[in-house]
């Protein structure tokens, strides 16, 4: 202990001399070095060895060229920052374009653009030929200007000929948006030829201002309160066949008649409707993550007060500890979609829950 304070002692005897510059002084070892690039020198640039290969550097952070330096006189002001520009709220459609393709994206469920879209060509004259609500396509029948609209024809500029419209819905990047893409051909007036749908748009200008048309009528439907017809969204992507069979394992699996696209979202509306939660989801991986322990009715629900004064609220370690946690997997089989429930990666869930599980969904999805 002696020894300690002895050792302190000195320490301070020594850092409050004066003679102590080679510690604390200009040439010390602890000098302040804040101001040492003002005697920074130019050097020539470095010299790259003949045959090696030179990219160029470019700086993280850039000085800006009209900057305030020591040779500035008078006083200096700085700058008030710009106001911020607050961009108009964007609508629930929107025109996309491309270098090779023009579309319209919804913050819609496709359901829902299905059936305010194909209700936008019938208000318009158009006759319906075909419809596919499993590939979100609908297909006009051949048609001359004066079957249609007049306000219509007079934008789109129909010529005598005959005009149908082919009409694809497809969903979106983000969960219940969707995208609108059309494409037009034409025929002579009474020829009855078969014209197959160009790889590419060939009317490019009629396609443009159809789209454009479209996109106002849905936002004109959308600020009147338009409603789409319940019985259109629940036949837009439900399955045409749905079948409940076992796999070559012996374990029990869904059979989906539809595309994947379609088959994620309907199988994702009939774990809602079979109060199943869905605690996560991976669409690039076709699985839900779900409890069967907890219902899907208002999972984020926060308890009352009366429920937090008398504990009525499950704790997390109590919902984790009566966790029932399964994956339901979507797999593309052939054009086809197959739906199973595994405990996790390299197990398959019990037979029985596996069961009781799809015949929820298989009641929900007929």
């Amino acid at each position: 202990m002696k020894r300690l304070a002895g050792l302190s002692t000195l320490a301070l005897i020594i850092s409050g001399t004066s003679g102590c510059g080679w510690l604390w002084g200009d040439d010390g070892y602890f000098r302040d070095r804040g101001s040492d690039y003002l005697q920074a020198q130019q050097v020539p640039p470095m010299q790259v060895p003949a045959g090696a290969a030179l990219r160029p550097i470019e700086p993280l952070l850039p000085i800006p060229q009209q900057v305030a330096d020591s040779r500035s006189t008078g006083e200096y002001e700085v700058p008030r920052p710009q106001r911020l520009l607050i961009a108009e709220e964007a609508g629930e459609f929107s025109l996309q374009t491309s270098d090779s393709a023009r579309w319209l994206v919804a913050m819609r469920a496709p359901s829902q653009v299905w059936a305010a879209a194909r209700q936008f060509f019938t208000d318009n004259g158009f006759q319906i030929d075909e419809e596919r609500p499993q590939t979100g396509e609908f297909v006009t029948a051949w048609q001359t200007r004066d079957q249609l609209a007049p306000a219509l024809v007079r934008n789109l500029g129909l010529g005598d000929g005959e005009t149908r419209v082919r009409v694809r819905i497809e969903p979106g990047v983000q969960r219940d948006t969707s995208e609108i893409y059309l494409v037009s051909v034409q025929r002579p007036a009474g020829s009855g030829a078969d014209v197959a749908w160009p790889d590419a748009p060939i009317n490019a200008e009629l396609d443009r201002v159809l789209l454009d048309e479209l996109h106002a009528g849905l936002n004109r439907s959308t600020e009147q309160g338009g409603s789409a017809s319940l019985l259109a969204e629940r036949e837009y992507d439900a399955p045409s066949r749905v079948t409940l069979s076992e796999a070559g394992t012996g374990s029990p699996v869904l059979q989906l008649d539809t595309d994947f696209n379609r088959a994620w979202s309907s199988v994702g509306r009939a774990l809602q409707a079979s109060d199943i939660l869905v605690e996560d989801l991976d669409r690039s991986l076709g699985v839900y993550y779900i409890n069967l322990a907890e219902g899907a009715a208002n999972p984020d629900d926060k308890p009352g007060f009366f429920s937090r004064l008398f504990g009525g609220a499950p704790d997390r370690e109590k919902l984790d500890a009566r966790a029932e946690r399964y994956q339901l997997r979507l797999t593309d089989v052939s054009g086809n979609v197959q739906v199973s429930l595994d405990k996790d990666l390299d197990t398959v869930a019990p037979a029985d829950v596996a069961r009781r599980v799809l015949n929820m969904l298989k009641e929900s999805l007929d």
